[in-house]
Formats: structure tokens, sequence, C-alpha cells
């Protein structure tokens, strides 16, 4: 999506006419996020160094604005710099990295220490109401307290973590009844056993064990540029699960993302709806990843691989099956079953328990570096829970494994679906030149296309 940087040099007075109509266009596309996050839980975690690169105030705004439209928030911090800070003042040579280390006595305190610092900052910050700012009017209260019951990691083949430790339990009903009356929960890295001891928590597994424990609809790492990159150096924008893991057992991230990525890929695993990666370095990156279709980070889904496979020629008889209704209608183009027969290679099928109940052809036109997503289908009794996105997701993944560049569909009735998941209106003009020879325009079919 092209963003457009108002000019700061510029009053309201001195904006462009289409400044107003820009906004209110913007606006508009944000309220179908805005209605299917309100009242769902984000569990929003951060290490230390975004408090000491000077980010926070900039991101409890964001947040006091999420908090506004309805989203349940609990935030986790870390305090690694800070805490390494501190033992370098004191004379200690320690230097914690990332993950979970031995943590020594005077290691712990520096942690205690570290961790009041940063709630306090984090409270302040929610605590402005100037007015003209963001956090005007904004009266939000924010939760912390020993919510986390913690063990010790123990030793490990000799090594004695001393007073690291790690999640044993939440107290989930306690959570969720402070989200649920409108205040935000504040999660530090430090966890009380029953006797009374502390512990020093990794900020990344507290953050996936309490996004695990909640259900939550999102668990979103803000990182510094920590994002998962394409071939070509761009940001990979979604990944399914088993594509995380593939990644990650390459051996080609460097330790901070590969961190960052195996405890989403954990969280996304058991049962987390979708986990992100997210730079902190850019200015609003929370609420474009989270307002916009194809958002600034890198998200981990759990793709339902297990259900998806390739066509063979045993399935054409259920693919008919799907089509047939919509060729009645009049929504697709009468094919044949012989045609079917012939492209079969070309489908993807959404197959449960014996059932194939969705399906989508990819066709490759190679000499234009573009391919054409046809058929996609899903029974209506399916519809609804995501199937449509799966089938997408794949379909955009074999156009790229095949070179394209540009992924067309030619449609008559559901074009918002498509326009909603990032494909421009194009023309006869702009297909493939061997798919505008075979363009029907007694049909009049839209077209739109999606750069990958």
């Amino acid at each position: 999506m092209t963003t457009i940087e108002p000019d700061p040099t510029l009053s309201a007075q001195d904006a462009p006419e289409f400044a107003p109509a820009q906004f209110v266009r913007w606006f508009r596309e944000v309220a179908p996020y805005v209605h299917d996050f309100r009242g769902k839980t984000f569990v929003v975690a951060f290490g230390g160094e975004l408090v000491s690169d000077g980010a926070l105030n900039a991101l409890i705004q964001d947040l006091s604005l999420l908090s506004a439209l309805g989203v349940k928030l609990v935030l986790v911090h870390g305090s690694r710099p800070q805490v390494n800070e501190q033992l370098k003042l004191k004379g200690y040579q320690t230097q914690f990295g990332r993950g979970t280390e031995p943590t020594s006595a005077e290691a712990l305190e520096c942690a205690k220490e570290a961790a009041g610092e940063i709630r306090l900052d984090i409270e302040a910050s929610f605590s402005q109401g100037l007015p003209n700012t963001p956090m005007s009017h904004a009266q939000i209260r924010v939760i912390s307290g020993n919510f986390v019951t913690a063990r010790p990691v123990g030793v490990i083949d000799g090594l004695d973590y001393k007073h690291a430790g790690a999640v044993r339990k939440m107290d989930i009903d306690a959570i969720k009844n402070s989200i649920n009356q409108g205040s935000i929960v504040l999660l530090s890295p430090l966890g009380f056993s029953p006797t009374g001891e502390a512990f020093n928590l990794a900020m990344e597994d507290l953050a996936t064990s309490a996004a695990i424990a909640l259900r939550a609809e999102k668990l979103i790492f803000l990182t510094q540029d920590r994002t998962v990159l394409d071939t070509d150096g761009t940001v990979d924008t979604e990944l399914a699960r088993e594509d995380a893991d593939r990644i990650l057992a390459s051996g080609t991230l460097d330790e901070d993302t590969s961190s960052f990525l195996t405890h989403a890929s954990r969280a996304v695993k058991r049962g987390v709806a979708r986990a992100h990666l997210v730079p902190y370095t850019l200015d609003g990156s929370i609420l474009l990843e989270i307002f916009t279709h194809d958002g600034v980070g890198t998200m981990v889904v759990e793709d339902t691989l297990d259900d998806l496979r390739p066509a063979s020629v045993d399935d054409v008889g259920a693919i008919v099956q799907l089509i047939e209704p919509l060729e009645a209608d009049g929504t697709l183009v009468p094919r044949g079953r012989s045609v079917i027969e012939r492209d079969v290679e070309k489908f993807t099928v959404l197959e449960h328990d014996g059932v194939i109940y969705g399906c989508v052809a990819i066709i490759p036109y190679p000499n234009d570096h573009m391919a054409e997503m046809a058929c996609l289908i899903v029974q209506p009794e399916w519809q609804g829970a995501g199937e449509g996105e799966i089938l997408l997701r794949h379909a955009e993944g074999r156009a790229r494994a095949i070179g394209a560049r540009r992924l067309f569909v030619l449609t008559t009735r559901t074009s918002h679906w498509f326009i909603k998941r990032g494909f421009v209106q194009g023309g006869v003009a702009d297909l493939p030149k061997e798919r505008q020879a075979h363009y029907n325009r007694s049909r009049n079919s839209l077209i739109f296309i999606k750069r990958l």
C-alpha cells in the first residue's frame, strides 16, 4: 500500500484539497478491522530497547487508541539493556543476551530495579492527558501485580540457572477480569513462586505464555527491525507456521529474529490466531500492521496445510460439483468436465474427512510474469471461517513459486472481496496478450490485479 506522508510545513488551511477525501477514504477502509477486533485480546510485547530508544511515548499513544477502539490489551515489557546498564554501573561483568540465562542474586536485584523503573515509565505515559494531544480525555487504568507464578529453571547440563525462571502458571481469571473492565494489564519479566521467591523471566517466553493462556487474537512483538525478509530483500508479510519452522531450521536468521520467530511459531501452534514481528522504528507501525491489509511486519498464521493438497483426476467429480452451481447462476464461465480433467493439475483442493469443500486454480502466463487465479470456491456451509483466505494465500504462494510478479482474477460478483485483499482494478489491456485473446466481452468481467 502506498503511503503519502503529510507535509509538516503545511497548515490545515494550506493542505491540498484532496486531503479531506483521502482521510475519509482511509478512515472507511479501517472500519472493517475496527469491527473485527473490538472485544478481542491482543498481547503486545516489547524489549527494553524500545524504551531506551525513546519510542515508548509514541507506542503508548497508539495503544491508547487501540484501547479506545475496544481492543483488550495485555502488555509485556522486557528490560535487558536496563539490567545490563545497572550491572555495569555496579561493577559486575555479567551481561544478558537473548533468551534464558543464569541469573545471580545481584543480577536479580538489578532486574527488579529495571522492571520497576520501566513499569513506572509506562504508567506515567498512560497517565498523560494534555489537551490537543492523542492522550487527551484518555483515562486508562494500568493494572500490574503478581499475575505470574514462576518456577526455577534449575540445573541443565550441569549449569545452575539460579534465579532464572520459567512461567509455571498465570492467574488468567484475574487478568481477564481486569481487561474486561477496560483496564490494560502490564506484565513485567518477573515471576513469583509460592514460597515468595522472585525469578527473572524472558520477556518472549512470558508474552508467548500469556497469549496462549488467554487464547489471544494476536501476539505482537515490537522489535528493532527484526522481520523476516524475502529473497528480494522485502518484508515477508505473511508466513504459514510450517514455512516459519522451515526457515528457522535453515539457520539463516540472526539470533534476535530467530528468537522472536520461534516464539511466534509456538504461539500460533498452541492456538493464538496471529503472531506478528513488527518494527517499532517505524512510527505508527503497530497501527499500520493491524489496520492495513499487507501490514509492515511479518505475520505468522497456522495455515491448515493438512487440508490443502494438489488435485488429482479422482477429484474432478467433486470439483465439478463445486463449480456447477456458480456456472448455473452466471458467476463462473461454464467449463465442462473435460476442461476440468485437462487442467486438473492446475487445481488445489481443500479436503476434510474425505470431503472436498473448496478449490482454486492457478493458470501461469510465464512470458508476462503473471498468473491467473480461477475457480476460487468454498462451499457455502464452510464459508466465513477463513477458508477463502487460505486458498488465496496458497494461490499467491504458488504464483510466486512459478515466477509470477502479478496475480489477476476475473469476476462479475465478488469484486469487493478481492479489493479488500489488496487487488486493484485493471483493464483488458493489463492482461497477458494470450489471455486478452480469450477475454469474453459479452460477460464484461471485472479485472483485478495484485502485485506479488
